[in-house]
Order: C-alpha cells, then sequence, then structure tokens
C-alpha cells in the first residue's frame, strides 16, 4: 500500500516543482491507502459580484508550499497517521452551471465511493451544492457546518435558482441536508431585509451571527457546533469571506467586522473527532488579493481540514490498538 504525503523540503526547494497543494504528490486516480484527496472545483460562474475563483483553486496551492507536515497546535504529524493527494481540477462547464454540477458528482463519487474524503478548494459557493449531491448519494442526508458571512438559503437571485446565494436552500429541498444537525456561523452585513436571515432559520438550521461569536467566544462556539452537529456524518463549507477583510481582501463579496484567521483556525481545531466526510474553501479571489493574504489564510484552514482527519485516524488506531490487548 503506498504512502502518500508532501515532498521532502530538506531535498528539494518549496519554490520548486509542480504546484499542489502542501507539495503532495499529484495523481488522478484512486488507491485504497488514500484517506484524502485535494481537489479544484474551478467554477465561478455563480458568483454575483466580483468574479474570478474560478482561478481560486490554483492561488490557495500556490500558498500551500509553505505549510509543513508537524501541526503544532495539535502536536500531530499528520503524515504518519494519513495518506493523501492532489487529485487535480474537475472538470467543469464555464458559463454553465447545470451540467458543471453533473460534473462534479461524477467526479466527486467514485472517491466517496472508496471512503476518501474530498477536500474542495473554490471556485464560488455555488459548487456546495454539486458537492452535497455526490455527498448523499453515498452517506444520505448530512449535517452541515457552514462558517460564512452570508447563509446562502436565498430562494432566487435575478430570478435563477441556482447562484452562490442559493445552494443551501436547494440542497435543503433536494434532500441533502439534515437541518437538525447544521450550524451557520458567522453572519453580518447589511441585507435587503429582515426576512434574508430568517430564511435559513425557518429552513432549520441554527444561524449565529458574527457578534454572537465575538460576545460568547470560540470556545463556547465550539461547543454549540459540537452539541448541534452529533454524531453522524458531516460536511465543513468555509467560505473565506467568514474572514474579516483585513485577513482575506481576495473574495467576491466582503463583509467588514468580521472575525480574524486565529479564531477561524480555532474554530476549526475544535472540531476533532467530528465524523467530516467532505470539506470545501470557497470564494477565493486572486485578482482582489495582496501579497497573497487571502490565499495563505485559505491554505492554513485546508491544512486544518487535513489535521481534523489525521486526527481521527490517530484516534481510532489507538482504540485498535487497546482492543487488541
Amino acid at each position: 500500500m503506498t504512502k502518500y504525503q508532501p515532498a521532502d523540503s530538506f531535498a528539494t526547494p518549496r519554490f520548486s516543482g509542480v504546484r499542489t497543494f502542501m507539495r503532495l504528490p499529484y495523481k488522478e486516480t484512486l488507491d485504497q491507502g488514500m484517506d484524502f484527496v485535494v481537489t479544484g472545483i474551478p467554477f465561478d460562474t455563480g458568483g454575483s459580484y466580483r468574479v474570478g475563483t474560478r482561478f481560486g483553486p490554483q492561488a490557495i496551492r500556490d500558498a500551500s508550499v509553505l505549510l509543513r507536515p508537524y501541526n503544532v497546535e495539535q502536536d500531530l504529524s499528520l503524515f504518519d497517521y494519513v495518506s493523501g493527494v492532489d487529485y487535480g481540477d474537475l472538470p467543469v462547464v464555464p458559463g454553465y452551471i447545470r451540467p458543471s454540477y453533473d460534473r462534479m458528482v461524477e467526479g466527486l463519487s467514485p472517491i466517496l465511493e472508496q471512503g476518501i474524503i474530498p477536500i474542495v478548494l473554490g471556485g464560488d459557493h455555488s459548487i456546495t451544492l454539486g458537492e452535497l449531491r455526490a455527498v448523499a448519494r453515498v452517506y444520505g442526508k448530512v449535517g452541515l457546518v457552514h462558517f460564512d458571512a452570508h447563509s446562502d438559503t436565498w430562494d432566487s437571485y435575478f430570478g435563477e435558482k441556482y447562484n452562490h446565494g442559493t445552494p443551501f436552500r436547494r440542497a435543503m429541498e433536494e434532500g441533502l441536508i439534515d437541518p437538525a444537525r447544521s450550524i451557520q456561523v458567522g453572519m453580518r452585513g447589511s441585507l435587503y431585509g429582515p426576512d434574508d436571515l430568517q430564511a435559513a432559520r425557518d429552513l432549520g438550521f441554527a444561524v449565529y451571527s458574527t457578534n454572537d461569536l465575538l460576545q460568547m467566544g470560540t470556545a463556547t462556539m465550539v461547543e454549540r457546533i459540537r452539541k448541534r452537529t452529533g454524531t453522524g456524518p458531516l460536511f465543513l463549507s468555509f467560505d473565506i469571506d467568514f474572514l474579516d477583510p483585513v485577513y482575506a481582501p481576495g473574495t467576491g463579496t466582503p463583509e467588514v467586522a468580521g472575525p480574524s484567521i486565529h479564531q477561524a483556525l480555532e474554530l476549526v481545531r475544535g472540531l476533532k473527532g467530528l465524523k467530516f466526510v467532505g470539506f470545501d474553501l470557497v470564494e477565493v479571489l486572486p485578482s482582489y488579493d495582496h501579497g497573497q493574504i487571502t490565499a495563505l489564510a485559505a491554505a492554513n484552514i485546508v491544512y486544518e481540514f487535513i489535521t481534523l482527519i489525521a486526527c481521527n485516524k490517530k484516534a481510532a488506531s489507538k482504540h485498535t490498538e487497546g482492543a487488541s490487548t
């Protein structure tokens, strides 16, 4: 069984070679030994304001070469426990969202069917509906952990049902999400009216604003998330505009007065032990980024996704060892 891990940066410098996430091997076929794959969905036809997030995956990969395999905060050498690759980008149809959804499902299904966890780099937030369709084929309804400045539960935008403001309403209508095990964190900014945010609550989501998070603190919010989501399969979707634009200027619909990257990392780190079967990081827009600030933030959040998988693998190995003694 092949063990896939990043290239040794003491053997070849990090600025060399083909850009993959964290310098993982680039491999477009699946092996049984893989625990996760990082894959891009470079689609931004669902964007409503700034566009260009189709270039997000390559920007995140470029920034990720600075990442190292030992996570200090979790005291964990990731690749002692997990094996993963950069799977490249899934095919999409630029300008056409419905056939792109079909291709997303087709591309992700073999990964999920083998029990491998996909970590998707977006792309705008419309892609999450395609991901959830693929996840539901294997796991049925899943709980949702959603970090974002926007609830993305509009019914339509300019009369269109499919865009980056509607994926979670469509997912609910299609029976892909269990609302009783779902939570949205980070809502803020001006709205067209009170119904914009109430719509998410009416769908059954637990909804917390950025002010809620800042007042209660990350530790309390982590406990709220863990209590809400329970023990079943989960999907984590992270829109980079969850962060204040100071930490993520390169995004399509920035909202001021948001959390810091430190707070975001604390939130994700607090979720170890939960059963995530898929992740995405969306809405990185490189043309509005400065000094790779947004891409670096995104790469480090994805790094914490990998760490969550490694933490679960470590816990499982200890349980197996304990049962055999």
